[in-house]
Parts: C-alpha cells; structure tokens; sequence
C-alpha cells in the first residue's frame, strides 16, 4: 500500500470513528433534555389536576372523574389522562387511551418512588411521554394519575444530527485531501529540497548556497543542516588543500594546520588573549542590539588561533551595548553563530580610557614608536591611568586562569607594556608572549620617555616578545642594553635579567591568501568591476587607483595625494582617464592631531580636484567612512594599483591584503620602504613616501606596465603571501612560546 494511502486512510476511519461518538453522545445529551422540559411540563399540568381528583377518588365519585379526563379529549397538549385506583385499575381514561396498558406501569413506577415519575414508551413506532403521580388522603394511598403526551419530538434530534455528522465528515474528509494536497506542494516540497540538497553535500558537491530559503518549523533545522554543511565543505576544502600540499611536497600553513599544531603545542594548556580590541562589539541600533566585527588586523591574526583551541580573549568591552548580554562573570561564547571560545571584557571609566588609550597609549607611545614626525606627548596622569588599567587587565587575566594549570598568555601591543610583568610576579608558571605589531624606534629616539626603564622592565617580563622585523629586534635589544642593567645575549637575541630570560624574535604578521583565479576571465572580472565602481564614485574614468587607511598621520596620505597631483602635473595625459579613489576611515579623533589631521586631508583632496576636475571627472574621489572587508575587496579587485605611503610602518596589512585579493594575478602595488611589508614584497614598486616625484613616477609606471610584468609580480608576491600567511605567523609565535621551558619560576629559552 503507498505510503500516501497508509497515512490517509486511518486518518479517515479515526474521524468518522471521532465523529460517530460525538453524534452518540450529542443524540443522547438532547434527548435528555426533551424528555426533562416534557416532565417539567407535565409535572406543572398535573399539579393542578391533583386537587380536582383527590376530593373526588376519596368520595369514589367515578363520574365527576370521568368529567374530569373527558376534558382532555381534544387538548392538544396531551394524548389524554388516566385515573386509578390504589390497585392499578382504570377508572376513569381519556378515550384516546384505551386499552394502554402503559400508564397503569408508570403507575407502578410512580408508587413506588412515592412522587411523579415520567417515561418515555413506544406504541408501535410513536413514542410517548407518560408522567404518573401517586395520590393520598391522610398519608392513605388513594390511587394514581397518568398523563401521557406525544414524546415524537425526541426522535427528531437523532435524525438531524446524523444528518449533519454526514455532511461534517464529508467536508471534513475534503478538508484532509485538501490539507494533504497543500503539504505535498509545500511541506514536501521543502522535504524533498532538503533531501537533494544533503544528498548533494554527502557526494562531496560544494553546499548550493543555503537551506535558509525553507520557511517554518522547518528553518531552525535548514540553519543547523547549513552551518553543519559549511563546517564540512570547509573541512573537506582543507583536507584537499593538505593533500595536495603534501603531494607538491610543500609545506604551506592553512587553518586546519595551525588547528592541529596549535592543540598539538598547547596539550592540556588553556590559551588566553589580551588586547584593547575586541573580536566582536554589540551595538544598539533601531532593530536592537546589532554585532558588529571591527576591521582589524589584530582580530583576523589572532581569531583563527583562539577558534584552534576554544581559548579565551580579554579585551576592553567598548560597545555600548556590550554590558547587556555577558553574563555575571562578564564573559559570553563567540563567534554568536557558532560559539567556539569564549570572551571576557574589561570595562574602563571614561578617565580610564581617556588617560590610558588616548592619552598614553597614542599620544604618546604611538608617535615616540613611528617617528613620523608628530611630537609625543607625556602626561604624568596619563601614566597613572596606564598602569591602572595594565594592572586592572592583569586582575582579569588571573582571575580567568585560576584553576589553569601552566596557562599560556598572549599579549597584544603596546597598550599592554607592564602587563607580562605583572602576571608573571602572581603566576611564575604561565609561559607568557607579547607582540609588539607597532615599529620599535633606535634607542635615542625611546630614550625620550620618562618611563622607558618601567616600559622596558614590564616588557621583560614576557618569556618571548615579538616584532614584525628583524630589525625592530635590534633596536629593542640596543634600547634594553642602554637602559636597564641586564643581559643582552646577541647570539641567542634574548635579555638575561634578574634570573629570567626573554627571546625576542621576528614574527612578520600576514594574512590569508586564497589560490589562483578559476577559468572565469579575470581581468574582464576587475574592468567589469571598474565599470561598476567608478560610476558610482561620480566620475567618468578608465583607470582606478586606490588607498585604504585609517586617517592617521603614520599612513603619509598627505603626502599620497601631493604624489597624485605631482603625477597630473607632469602627466597630463592621465586627467580625465586615471582616479584614485582613497577610503579613509575617521580613527581616534577625540584626539586633537586626528581631529587636525582629517581636516587636512580633506582640504588636500579638495584643492588638487578644484585645480584638476572636470565637469565630469576629478582625480581625487575621498571616502570619509568605515567599509566593511566586502566593500574594501571590490577596490582592490577593480584597481589597476593601490598605493601605500606609510611614512613608517610595523608591517602595514593593507599591503598584504590587496596581494591576497588578486587571485586574477593583475594589479600593481606601489609600497613605501618604511613598511615592514616591503621587506618581503619585494615585487612591489617601492617608493620613498617624502619624495613626491617619485611618487609620481611610481603611478605613471604602474599605470604603463605590460600585462605580463603585472602578473609576474603579482604573482612572485602572492606566492610570498600564500607561504608566509598569518596561519604561519600565529603557529610559530605559539610554538616558539610553548617550546619555552619554566622552571621553579625561572624561564630558559629553548635552542
């Protein structure tokens, strides 16, 4: 029998069953409350007999009763009356009752119970209402009166009733075909979908986009049928990716080998990360309370290592909503879609914040690190606030690692300088690193702080620290050996000091780097994408450039668009053809220089396009906002360059990015020498960010290279990019902690 019949068919029989019941039940529920109003009316009628008949059955005047029931002959609310005596025998009976034997029983009946007893009786197929009362004189029984009525209304009920429950299961049953017909053309519909789209999964096909088209009840399995499927095309992509790595005989890190080298590394040791920035913020917006992911760097190196290992990020809780969903120990599972570790925020006063972010950390470390011209400023109270909020963090920290055993900690930047003193005084056992992502200065320049030795011996505290560059270890290892009494072993590049050892090595942060565009054309991709883009910015142009900064003086965007107008100068072919497009997001500007600063840029782009633009075209299009990463990778893949003029730089991502994004192998990427990036894209055109000829120089050669020159580079710098990604980056910054051995509070550096 067809799954289809063995449904429908007990559901039909069960309903008919249910409805047969409920007709029994109603039929008999009405019958009883006939035959009730029939006893009540006929209770009423012989009440007002009984006082007529008693004075005449007590004298025995047979007459005077046979009067009586003769009035009732042709009274349409009864079939008659019968009289008896205390025997049962007839005296006196309406015509129309002759020879019924049945009032004489009710009679019975009646005197039995000593009150009026009515009942229902059947003549042939009539049925009649007979209701009989005893009567007494002196508590001596005289006899008894019947009255007896057509009780033919109480089969009425039966026969309607059964008539509806027909038409009932009749539109019932159409309702149910009706019904299944629907559920076959949605529900199974949908069922079927499901079931095509897992087969697809199960044969190792790519998820088709998602289940979260289906509707209902259904939608919270299509989300967890969906987010286990990617969980599987990702795992499948990484086991293809390792085994074909293994069969080149390469060694290129991806997410799953950082997962598997992490665990391996760690063991059983819980892995915390400390940084001002959190990985995920929760805002109120007009829809409630939205999360957001900051564009950082910092988030997109460090998260892949958490998610490894379902460790735990301490972070500064900056969102406005963030209070409203940790829980009482201030913590809450992240990613929200699939929560894998666990953040923990610290929560800052608004002096705090001021002192410790703005004041000490970037108005005063961040100018003295770069040395881009911009004098640091040192205020006492901004130092005190800095140490609060470094030992608040260090309060955090320990207390999130009191029942870990030999916890490992990873320090983030230059917010966070006494912090690795701090734990390891409370907590000899945690092998602890710090990386530094912001250049460190030659010794002279640090030299400057009031408080370097306090930076510098909070900083040694750290079993490793970690810089972008060779370099920067130099100038670190140079300022410790100038300043504090230690240690400085050059061969080995660690500091000995007070019985503690601190290695201090180059880490080059990255990114992820995907492989080689498909057979789709590419380059038609990125001029189709230009099409598209440069519209939109106002402008009718065939070539784009582009720049993605934070409105930081660091990032030499002045400089960039005096380099742009020295390139229209002396290039007028490229007005009208050539716009750069600079993305520009607002940063830190409750800080008077940045506030500045953004100004100027401003009126920069606003002069070199009042001295170029045309009616419809202008050199400089400037996009004052935060973009998103999806936004930020058109640009990069539309751009014929992207321009980099940081004036000094730890390593600058931006660089990295854009290589990343050019899986169509096209693209020109113009570099400063003062990023750290630009001792390892060598293949990049690097400019001098001061000399503004240069510049200019830059951007008319890119702008002239042969198609085969741009894809040779590109991709010589994806190749770098793909090998040294930011997988490599965190799982050798873990490994070389970890390889690290303590000791009764002491740490010997490994090798």
């Amino acid at each position: 029998m067809p799954a289809k019949r063995r449904f429908i068919l007990p559901l039909i029989g069960g309903l008919l069953v249910f409805s047969a019941a409920f007709a029994f039940y109603e039929v008999s529920a009405e019958k009883r409350g006939l035959q009730q109003e029939l006893d009540r009316r006929a209770a009423g009628m012989a009440a007002g007999l009984v006082d007529a008949v008693e004075p005449a059955l007590a004298r025995g005047a047979i007459a005077d009763l046979r009067r009586i029931v003769q009035r009732f002959n042709s009274d349409d609310r009864v079939l008659g009356v019968a009289i008896f005596d205390r025997l049962g025998t007839p005296l006196a009976v309406t015509a129309r009752l002759a020879g019924m034997a049945h009032a004489s029983d009710a009679f019975a009946a009646a005197q039995d119970h000593r009150q009026g007893i009515g009942t229902v009786v059947r003549v042939g197929a009539t049925p009649l209402h007979v209701f009989a009362v005893p009567l007494y004189s002196d508590q001596q029984l005289l006899g008894g009166l019947a009255l007896v009525q057509d009780a033919s209304e109480i089969d009425a009920p039966g026969a309607r009733v059964l008539r509806d429950m027909l038409w009932h299961g009749v539109v019932q049953a159409m309702l149910i075909v009706v019904s299944l017909m629907f559920i076959r053309a949605s529900v199974a519909g949908q069922i079927q979908h499901a079931a095509a789209w897992i087969r697809s999964v199960h044969a190792g096909k790519r998820a088709p986009a998602s289940l979260l088209s289906l509707g209902g009840v259904f939608r919270p399995l299509a989300r967890e049928v969906t987010d286990l499927a990617r969980s599987l095309d990702a795992a499948r992509a990484a086991a293809e990716q390792e085994a074909q790595l293994r069969d080149a005989s390469e060694s290129r890190w991806t997410a799953e080998r950082l997962r598997v080298s992490v665990r391996g590394k760690l063991q059983n040791s819980p892995l915390f990360v400390v940084a001002n920035r959190e990985p995920y913020m929760h805002v109120l917006s007009e829809h409630g309370v939205a999360v957001l992911v900051p564009a950082s760097g910092l988030v997109t190196a460090i998260e892949p290592v958490l998610l490894a290992c379902a460790g735990t990020w301490i972070a500064h809780g900056s969102g406005n909503a963030d209070r409203t969903v940790t829980d009482d120990h201030d913590r809450l599972p992240v990613p929200p879609d699939q929560p894998r570790y666990t953040l923990r925020r610290v929560w800052l006063t608004d002096n705090e914040e001021k002192g410790y972010y703005q004041g000490f950390a970037n108005e005063g470390l961040w100018p003295l690190c770069h040395i881009a011209h911009t004098r640091p400023i040192f205020r006492p109270d901004d130092w005190q606030q800095y140490q609060a909020v470094n030992h608040k963090f260090a309060d955090a920290v320990l207390e999130e690692m009191a029942d870990s055993e030999h916890p490992v900690v990873l320090v983030q930047d230059y917010h966070f300088a006494l912090l690795p003193r701090l734990l390891k005084e409370r907590r000899p056992d945690t092998r602890v690193a710090i990386f530094w992502h912001i250049p460190w200065p030659n010794s002279e320049a640090f030299g400057i702080c009031p408080w370097q030795r306090e930076l510098l011996d909070g900083l040694l505290g750290a079993d490793l620290i970690g810089f972008h560059t060779q370099f920067h270890c130099n100038n670190f290892l140079e300022t410790v050996e100038r300043s504090l009494e230690s240690v400085v072993e050059w061969e080995r590049f660690s500091v000995r000091r007070n019985g503690h050892s601190t290695s201090v090595r180059p880490f080059p942060i990255s990114v992820a780097c995907g492989g080689k565009a498909t057979e789709a054309d590419a380059s038609a991709s990125s001029a189709r994408l230009r099409a598209e883009i440069l519209p939109d910015l106002g402008v009718d142009a065939t070539s784009l450039g582009v720049g993605v900064d934070r409105v930081d003086y660091t990032k030499g965007i002045i400089e960039r668009f005096q380099g742009l107008e020295r390139c229209f100068e002396r290039f007028p072919a490229y007005r009208g053809r050539f716009t750069f497009a600079q993305i520009a997001a607002p940063s830190r500007t409750d800080i008077s220089r940045y506030a500045d600063l953004l100004r100027e840029v401003d009126s920069e782009a606003d002069r070199i396009n009042r001295k170029f633009q045309t009616r419809s075209w202008k050199p400089i299009v400037l996009l004052k906002r935060h973009h998103s990463h999806e936004e930020i990778a058109r640009y990069y893949r539309a751009a014929d360059l992207c321009l980099i003029t940081a004036l000094h730089d730890g390593m600058n991502l931006v660089a990295k990015e854009f290589v990343a994004s050019r899986d169509d192998e096209q693209g020109v990427l113009i570099l400063s020498a003062f990023a750290g990036a630009s001792h390892e894209l060598s293949d990049a055109i690097i400019v001098n960010p001061y000399d503004i000829d240069q510049i200019a120089d830059a951007i008319h050669r890119a702008l002239e290279m042969s198609p085969d020159e741009r894809r040779s580079r590109m991709q010589r710098m994806r190749q770098v990019v793909a090998e040294r990604n930011v997988y490599r980056w965190a799982g050798s910054l873990i490994a070389e902690l970890c390889d690290i051995r303590v000791e009764k509070g002491q740490t010997v550096a490994a090798g």
